[in-house]
C-alpha cells in the first residue's frame, strides 16, 4: 500500500509539471530522471522495511506455534501415560429384605440403606504394560446394633472373609478389591498370536452374565460357577489365527483363596512358616475358553478345580446347634465350636451361549436385545467317606446341576436410555457354586438349590448418573444354598430358609 502511494504521488507531481507552460522540454526530462531516481530509492527502502517487519512477525509466530505444540504434546503425554487415570462408581441403595424359614418365622428388614464406592485406577506407561486397581468402600448407613456388621471377632461371622470382603457392607475402611499388572504382546510363533499374562488381586467378580444386571463390563471368570474375590494369575491367548474360528481365545487362570502360615511375631520365632494345625492352602486352577464369537453369537466355556476346600464337620455343627445362643456371650461360645477344616476338593464346569441381537435386522429393538442360556455343574471329592466328615453332608462324590437363562433388552418406555431384564435360575440338591462374592444382600441367587427369579430395570439420567430397581425371589427346595463345603452344606438339614426376597432401588454415579 505504501509503495502505491509513492507512485501515485510521483505521477501527480509529474502531471503538474507537464501543464506548466513556461518549462522547457530539456528541463522537464531532467525532472523526470530525478523523480525516477527518487522513486527507486523509496521503493528499495520500503522493501527493506517491509521485509524486516515480515521476518520479525513470522519469527514470533513460529516461536508461539512451537511453544503451543510443546504444551499440547506434554498434556497429551501426561494424560495418556504419565499419570494414573481414576474412575468413580458410587452407589446409594435401599433394600427391602425378607425371609421365611421352616419354623414359621419371618425375619425381615424393610429399609437397609447402604453406600458403596469403587475408585478404579489404571496406568499404562507403554503399549505392552498395564496396571489396574480398584479400591472399595461398602457400608450400612450409620453404625449397626452392637457393631454387628463389623464381624471382626473370633468366630462371630464372616463379613471380613477375604473372598467377600468388598461385597459385605461393613465399616468405613477403604479396601483393595482389585490390583494387578498385565503384560500383552503378539510375538508367539509365525502366526503372531496375541497373548497376555497378568498377576495380582483378580477382577474375579461380576463376570458374564451377572454383569448385565449390574450394567458393567464383564470380568472373568464366568459368574455361574465362580464369583468370588481371590488373588492369582492368568495367561490368555487369542487363537483365531490358529484355529480359524472367529473370535476364539483361551485363558489359563489360577489363584489362592487361603494361605497356611503362622502369624507375625510368633512366640517361637517361626513367623510365616506353615502351621500343621491349621487348614492347608486353598487353591484353584482352571481355564476359560471362547471357541466362537462373531460379535453377535458366542460360546463360552469355564472349567476349574479347587483343592482343600473349607467347612465344618457334623460333630461341630451338632455342638453349635445344641448350644444356647440367647446372649452375645452365648453366641460367641457357640461359634467357638466352629473351626474350619479341609473337607475335600471340587470340580466346576459351565457352558454359556449368548446372542447379542435376535435375528438379523428384524427390528432395531431385537437388534439391541441380548439373550443367554447357561448350564453349570459341580462335583465334590470328599476327603472322608463318613457323612459327618464328608462334603455337603455326604461322604460320597455328589454332582450338582444348575440352569440359568435371561434376557436383557431396551425398555419400551425409554429404549434409548433404559434397560430391562428377566432372569431365571434352577439348582439341584447338591448344587454348590463358588459365588460368595455376588453383589446381593439376601444371598447368592446363583447358588440357589431351588428356583430363583429376578426382574430389573436400569435407567440412565445422564452420562454419569443412573438409577435402577429390581425384585429377586428365591424358593429353596433344600438347605445349605449359601453354605461352605462341609456338613453345613447338607441339603437335608431340617432347619433352613425356605424363601428369600430382596426388593431394591439405587442411585448410581459412574464416571
Amino acid at each position: 500500500m505504501k509503495k502505491s502511494i509513492v507512485v501515485l504521488s510521483a505521477i501527480a507531481a509529474l502531471s503538474t509539471t507537464s501543464f506548466a507552460a513556461d518549462v522547457s522540454n530539456e528541463a522537464m526530462l531532467k525532472q523526470i530522471e530525478m523523480l525516477k531516481a527518487q522513486i527507486a530509492a523509496l521503493e528499495s527502502k520500503f522493501e527493506k522495511t517491509e521485509k524486516a517487519v515480515s521476518d520479525e512477525r513470522f519469527t514470533k509466530l513460529e516461536k508461539q506455534v512451537q511453544s503451543n505444540k510443546n504444551l499440547a504434546l506434554g498434556a497429551k503425554k501426561q494424560s495418556a501415560s504419565d499419570n494414573i487415570k481414576w474412575d468413580i462408581d458410587f452407589r446409594t441403595q435401599i433394600d427391602n429384605i425378607s425371609y421365611k424359614t421352616t419354623d414359621g418365622s419371618n425375619p425381615k428388614n424393610n429399609a437397609l440403606l447402604t453406600n458403596r464406592l469403587w475408585l478404579g485406577a489404571a496406568y499404562a506407561p507403554n503399549d505392552n504394560t498395564v496396571f489396574k486397581g480398584k479400591l472399595s468402600y461398602n457400608k450400612v448407613w450409620g453404625d449397626t446394633a452392637n457393631h454387628s456388621q463389623s464381624n471382626t471377632g473370633m468366630g462371630v461371622g464372616y463379613a471380613d472373609f477375604d473372598w467377600v470382603t468388598n461385597e459385605n457392607a461393613v465399616d468405613n475402611e477403604m479396601k483393595v478389591k482389585e490390583a494387578y499388572w498385565l503384560y500383552k504382546d503378539n510375538t508367539i510363533g509365525e502366526a503372531q498370536i496375541p497373548w497376555t499374562v497378568s498377576v495380582g488381586r483378580r477382577p474375579s467378580t461380576d463376570g458374564l452374565p451377572i454383569n448385565m444386571r449390574n450394567m458393567q463390563k464383564a470380568n472373568s471368570p464366568l459368574s455361574h460357577v465362580v464369583d468370588v474375590e481371590f488373588d492369582g494369575f492368568s495367561a490368555k491367548f487369542d487363537l483365531e489365527k490358529v484355529t480359524g474360528a472367529t473370535g476364539s481365545w483361551f485363558k489359563i487362570c489360577g489363584g489362592r483363596g487361603l494361605s497356611n502360615a503362622n502369624p507375625r511375631f510368633t512366640m517361637n520365632g517361626t513367623d510365616y512358616a506353615r502351621n500343621e494345625n491349621l487348614n492347608v492352602d486353598v487353591d484353584m486352577l482352571g481355564f476359560i475358553a471362547v471357541p466362537y464369537d462373531d460379535g453377535q453369537y458366542s460360546v463360552h466355556l469355564n472349567y476349574a478345580h479347587a483343592w482343600n476346600l473349607i467347612g465344618y464337620d457334623g460333630m461341630q455343627m451338632g455342638q453349635y446347634n445344641a448350644a444356647p445362643k440367647t446372649t452375645p456371650s452365648e453366641i460367641m461360645d457357640a461359634y467357638a465350636y466352629l473351626q474350619f477344616k479341609d473337607v475335600g476338593d471340587m470340580d466346576y464346569a459351565t457352558i454359556l451361549l449368548k446372542a447379542y441381537g435376535i435375528g438379523d435386522g428384524i427390528s432395531d429393538y431385537l437388534d439391541d436385545t441380548t439373550v443367554f442360556a447357561s448350564y453349570a455343574m459341580s462335583k465334590t471329592n470328599p476327603n472322608n467317606s463318613n457323612d459327618l466328615y464328608g462334603m455337603l453332608g455326604s461322604g460320597e462324590s455328589e454332582t450338582g446341576h444348575s440352569y440359568w437363562i435371561g434376557i436383557n433388552a431396551p425398555c419400551p418406555i425409554s429404549p434409548n436410555s433404559a434397560r430391562i431384564g428377566v432372569e431365571w435360575n434352577k439348582g439341584s440338591k447338591y448344587w454348590r457354586s463358588m459365588t460368595y462374592g455376588e453383589d446381593t444382600f439376601a444371598g447368592s441367587k446363583i447358588a440357589t438349590r431351588g428356583t430363583a427369579w429376578e426382574i430389573y430395570r436400569n435407567q440412565k439420567i445422564n452420562n454419569a448418573l443412573s438409577w435402577g430397581m429390581s425384585y429377586t425371589h428365591m424358593d429353596y427346595d433344600y438347605s445349605g444354598s449359601n453354605s461352605f463345603f462341609g456338613y453345613e452344606g447338607n441339603p437335608d438339614n431340617p432347619m433352613y430358609v425356605t424363601e428369600a426376597t430382596d426388593i431394591k432401588a439405587y442411585v448410581r454415579y459412574k464416571f
